[in-house]
């Protein structure tokens, strides 16, 4: 497929969600008018996203594989000449991915919400309207950040999802939903603050905003005392968003107050923004800045990976009152961890091994969090010990299918080999293991070691939860109410999560061959 149908395929897509935002708030059609006017725009909100779905694996089926580096479906206009900001578009083999995750897990909670419609857990349900038109603006948020190739459109997309987020979480969220909110909304406002006025170093000092020509360049005309504090700005705005320890506090609460479809999106896609910044713009544009930084983010990822363990392994533990969601949050502080462990190496291998990390979180926590959502329907509570009782939920006799899909996606979480978990986080310890140039070996190796014990914590809290929810008595969870298992539309909406975590476990090249030959473009081509 030629540029220009690329081209264009790309401006769809960012294109339609916007549209289809604004079409949801608009008065249905008159045929509609007496039936049933919002399941009508939650059909809306499912074509949309359908739509953008297809566009998406239209653009990567259409994806020139043998040059992955080379930006492809780019659009470069003139926006604000006084500012020198472009219209500047394109994808290569690191955006690529990211972009259909984020069309397929925005597809899958518009289907799924348009069988189960998000409901507060007090109070009357607020028209689905804006819930449509938040979802969609919400994913042209993300896909812009994944596609625009000019630090100002970036830090606009970046800024976009911050908005539909916090009134996803604010207006259709369980307990504290308000606070909860308002902390996202604070702590990511504040970072993107202190980002925004690294991107402004860079580009003012640099002479130019676009991010192709930042990256070709290398940092060479920009000072080692530029570089250095560009990196601070810029990685200390994304490292909110990754989330590192300890600038992750605001993440559990999030989490535990969303809707399932926003616990889904904020983890599947919005913390991928984070990572996806730092070796988008910080890795190849401050070289320099990113090596005096390298070895402290590398520190807090192992902190976070452990700390994140921890926490997940105390809240699985009987009589600690943990809340499933909450868990599943700190799982993700822990995993997150490898992403920036596998930056923080340098390293080809290491970049690689977050890339796909950063994939593999987004199918596996999305799987996660869509179950604990049913867990939570039929049960009325996601606190294990609740769901667990006294003797075990027993899923495994209960609700075989859905206690099987648990089990998927835990062993998935835990890196079990032949899972898409387990490639990221090896890779990215490899990186570390044999860090880049001028980077300490005996610091990196512990660094390694602490992230493989970060693993045996993870299997235990695992495995944990996995006994307490899919095990028990059985003879005492038949005397319980029937628990139904998984119906229609939740096998439609989790069957492709599944199923893509086991190909990319049992076909890493897959994904591989796209973004090493961009990676080694981002190393300046070594």
């Amino acid at each position: 497929m030629n540029d220009t149908a690329l081209q264009y395929l790309l401006a769809a897509a960012l294109v339609l969600p916007l549209l289809g935002a604004l079409g949801a708030l608009l008065p249905p059609p008159p045929g509609l008018r007496g039936r049933s006017p919002e399941q009508a725009v939650l059909r809306h909100g499912v074509t949309v996203t359908g739509a953008v779905l297809v566009l998406t694996v239209v653009l990567a089926a259409g994806f020139d594989r043998g040059h992955p580096a080379r930006m492809q479906a780019t659009t470069d206009l003139d926006w604000i000449p006084a500012l020198r900001i472009h219209l500047h578009l394109g994808v290569d083999g690191i955006s690529l991915p990211l972009l259909v995750l984020t069309a397929l897990l925005t597809f899958l909670c518009a289907l799924y919400s348009y069988f189960h419609p998000p409901v507060p857990q007090d109070g009357p349900a607020p028209s689905p309207k804006g819930f449509v038109a938040l979802l969609l603006l919400l994913e042209a948020g993300t896909l812009a950040t994944f596609a625009v190739l000019d630090l100002m459109l970036f830090f606009l997309a970046f800024e976009t999802v911050l908005i539909p987020m916090y009134f996803l979480i604010a207006r259709w969220g369980g307990g504290n939903r308000e606070r909860s909110a308002l902390r996202f909304i604070v702590y990511t406002l504040l970072g993107s603050v202190v980002m925004l006025l690294g991107l402004l170093l860079i580009g003012i000092k640099a002479g130019t905003f676009d991010m192709v020509a930042l990256a070709t360049d290398n940092g060479s005309h920009l000072s080692h005392t530029v570089q250095v504090t560009a990196v601070l700005a810029i990685g200390l705005g994304l490292a909110v968003k990754a989330p590192m320890w300890p600038l992750h506090s605001w993440l559990p609460d999030a989490h535990t107050a969303a809707p399932t479809v926003g616990s889904v999106l904020l983890a599947g896609v919005l913390l991928k923004m984070g990572t996806y910044g730092l070796v988008r713009i910080a890795l190849p544009m401050a070289p320099g800045g990113m090596h005096t930084f390298a070895p402290y983010l590398a520190a807090f990822a192992v902190v976070g990976i452990v700390y994140g363990s921890l926490a997940c392994l105390s809240l699985a533990l009987r009589g600690n009152g943990g809340d499933l969601k909450r868990l599943i949050a700190y799982s993700s502080v822990g995993h997150m961890g490898f992403v920036l462990l596998g930056i923080a190496s340098l390293t080809r291998t290491g970049v690689n091994g977050a890339l796909f990390a950063n994939i593999a979180h987004g199918l596996i926590t999305g799987l996660l969090f869509f179950l604990v959502g049913a867990l939570k329907d039929r049960y009325g509570s996601s606190d294990l010990d609740h769901l667990a009782g006294r003797t075990g939920a027993a899923l495994y006799g209960r609700a075989p299918r859905l206690g099987g899909l648990v089990a998927l996606g835990a062993v998935a979480s835990l890196g079990l080999p032949g899972l898409a978990g387990f490639w990221g986080e090896m890779l990215a310890m490899f990186g570390a293991f044999e860090p880049g140039a001028g980077l300490s070996r005996p610091a990196y190796v512990t660094f390694t070691a602490v992230a493989a014990f970060g693993t045996l914590l993870t299997a235990a809290y695992l495995l944990t939860v996995v006994r307490r929810v899919c095990m028990g008595d059985r003879d005492t969870a038949t005397a319980q109410p029937a628990l139904a298992d998984i119906r229609g539309y939740e096998f439609a909406a989790w069957t492709p999560l599944a199923a893509l975590t086991v190909l990319a476990g049992l076909w890493p090249a897959a994904l591989l061959g796209l973004t090493d030959p961009a990676v080694r473009s981002l190393f300046g081509g070594s």
